[in-house]
């Protein structure tokens, strides 16, 4: 079990929903290789509306549905593991945005391996 305790980084990527790698969800992949990679944990967050680079509004408002909403792939870990991780972001992403934020773990705790849900 991984323990993440005091300072850490955050890697969030924001990408659109419709982007692809071999044919999959971009998100998909970045969070098996996140995975992979044995980072702490990753979790994918799907926007309601917003635009990027592009300045294309994308939303969810009934009159203007959009198959490409805005989507936030978030990724906590030592800093180290978490820079260590950037290359995949390089070879992966080809249009979106990447930050890193510092922040503090206060509580990380997850189920031993095997544990009943």
């Amino acid at each position: 079990m991984t323990r993440l305790n005091g300072a850490a980084l955050r890697l969030t990527v924001f990408i659109g929903e419709s982007d692809t790698w071999h044919h999959k969800p971009l998100f998909t992949e970045i969070v098996h290789r996140a995975h992979r990679a044995g980072l702490a944990g990753a979790s994918v967050f799907r926007g309601i509306e917003g635009y990027g680079a592009s300045s294309h509004i994308h939303t969810t408002r009934l009159l203007s549905l959009s198959e490409d909403l805005p989507v936030a792939i978030v990724i906590v870990d030592d800093a180290d593991r978490i820079r260590a991780f950037l290359p995949h972001l390089d070879e992966l992403v080809s249009e979106g945005l990447a930050i890193l934020d510092e922040v503090d773990v206060i509580r990380y705790v997850g189920r031993p391996a095997g544990a009943a849900k």
